[in-house]
């Protein structure tokens, strides 16, 4: 049965509505000029403002249909472990999918063809209901981290059920809900299923209220969905399209932001005067970058072959015969980081916090990162506890540390074999989210062994 809102409750998304409005024009300026200048932030504003995501009519009585939301690229490409194992145990099911940003969208559109993908509703209480009332989920999944008042409000109302998996709760986001708790209590309660990633964050989780018997600790599915096996379809057709040769070592600096690309383009010229043979791959993080890191590129003299325009996509020679590679297409890191001998996983010398560094030493490759890995700790840790991983303050230590690789080898691969064992111990946690979302787990009560 729907629940009725109470006085308070009216109130308070009243105040939220008004608070959300604040926000959005507060920050209109910034939208209109990166959509005026990059191109970003202009299309799904009917499903963001006005919740007007497809109408799919009540699900068929009986059968089941899922709205899961990724906010971004990551937790889109999370979902490839997690939305298969769900269709082959249930394949009457629908499935939904929304994201936020529209990176993500394009990325979700790419790796679910066949799944209805559309843009979460921005959380004003029209907007949440009319979603609501047009996909009418028999259940909702959210990804790692996303709470929403307003909709989360709305769907306990229509008697839907709401599960978090894959939830994270790095230490700087518990200090700052902890300011809130009498906010969040009252919303992770609302949750039927709180699947979480470890221990750690299972116990933030329960401090800032969350009901303990709906708290099942299952591990990371980021384990789940990388490969191993670096002579897989989509890494050999890299290779061959960036003439990439069997005696060519690869250094990869991945998901990287400003000014990570000229600290790993400096360290490749310093070091290609020593290691002639040594060849660079930049992939920024953000698509907007692309262009600005072609430039980057090319201020320095050196040649470039974009992936978007293949073989062809190379620029006039510069200092060197061998052009430094962009990856300046969307969701083919995962496959890219298949060709490093040698990986930087960027976002880790700035203040983004860092990024996934599974993928690579899933791979088995020598992975490094900057000293700022925060949403990352838990992985970073066990990395480092094994030697799996190292850790660079600077561009300097950078190109000690590549020079250092490419004069050990045994150095280097004793360090990418310890990393892939670590990944490889870790599944499993797909399967055990799904048997939640199924219904047929009973609650943990321990954490995976990190």
């Amino acid at each position: 049965m729907p629940l009725r809102l109470s006085v308070e409750q009216i109130v308070l998304s009243l105040i939220l509505n008004v608070v959300w409005f604040l926000l959005l024009a507060a920050v209109s300026p910034v939208l209109l000029y990166r959509s005026l200048t990059q191109g970003k932030y202009r299309d799904g504003w009917g499903q963001k403002l006005c919740g007007n995501l497809p109408d799919c009519g009540a699900a068929p009585t009986g059968h089941q249909r899922y709205w899961f939301h990724a906010v971004s690229v990551g937790e889109v490409l999370l979902l490839q472990s997690i939305l298969p194992e769900l269709q082959s145990r249930s394949p009457d099911a629908e499935i939904i999918l929304t994201t936020t940003t529209s990176t993500g969208h394009a990325v979700a559109r790419a790796k679910f063809p066949n799944i209805i993908v559309c843009y979460f509703p921005l959380d004003f209480s029209w907007a949440v209901r009319r979603a609501l009332a047009r996909i009418q989920p028999t259940q909702i999944v959210l990804v790692e981290l996303e709470l929403w008042p307003n909709f989360l409000r709305a769907a306990q109302q229509n008697g839907i059920p709401v599960s978090l998996i894959n939830g994270r709760l790095s230490e700087k986001s518990f200090r700052g809900y902890s300011r809130a708790r009498w906010l969040l209590r009252p919303l992770l309660q609302s949750f039927e299923l709180l699947a979480i990633q470890n221990e750690t964050y299972a116990q933030r989780f329960l401090a800032l209220g969350a009901p303990a018997e709906r708290v099942h600790v299952t591990g990371s599915a980021k384990f789940d969905r990388v490969t191993t096996e670096r002579r897989n379809g989509q890494t050999l057709r890299l290779r061959e399209n960036f003439g990439l040769t069997d005696d060519e070592p690869v250094f990869i600096a991945g998901s990287t932001q400003d000014p990570e690309e000229q600290i790993a383009l400096e360290t490749w010229l310093e070091l290609r005067r020593e290691f002639p043979s040594l060849r660079l791959i930049l992939v920024p993080r953000h698509k907007e970058r692309f262009d600005e890191t072609a430039r980057l590129v090319a201020s320095y003299g050196q040649s470039l072959l974009r992936r978007s325009a293949g073989v062809s996509g190379c620029s006039a020679p510069g200092k060197g015969d061998s052009p430094v590679i962009l990856l300046d297409t969307l969701g083919e890191l995962s496959s890219c980081w298949g060709l490093a001998d040698f990986a930087f996983v960027g976002g880790s010398m700035g203040s983004r916090g860092g990024q996934n560094m599974i993928e690579p030493c899933a791979y088995g490759a020598a992975v490094c990162f900057g000293p700022h890995t925060r949403n990352f700790r838990d992985v970073v840790d066990s990395l480092l506890a094994r030697n799996a991983a190292r850790v660079v303050q600077d561009g300097p230590e950078l190109s000690a540390l590549i020079r250092h690789w490419l004069t050990d080898h045994e150095s280097a691969s004793r360090q990418g074999i310890a990393a892939r064992e670590f990944v490889l111990s870790q599944a499993g946690a797909s399967a055990l989210t799904i048997d939640l979302l199924l219904g047929s787990e009973q609650p943990l009560s321990a954490a995976v062994a990190a």
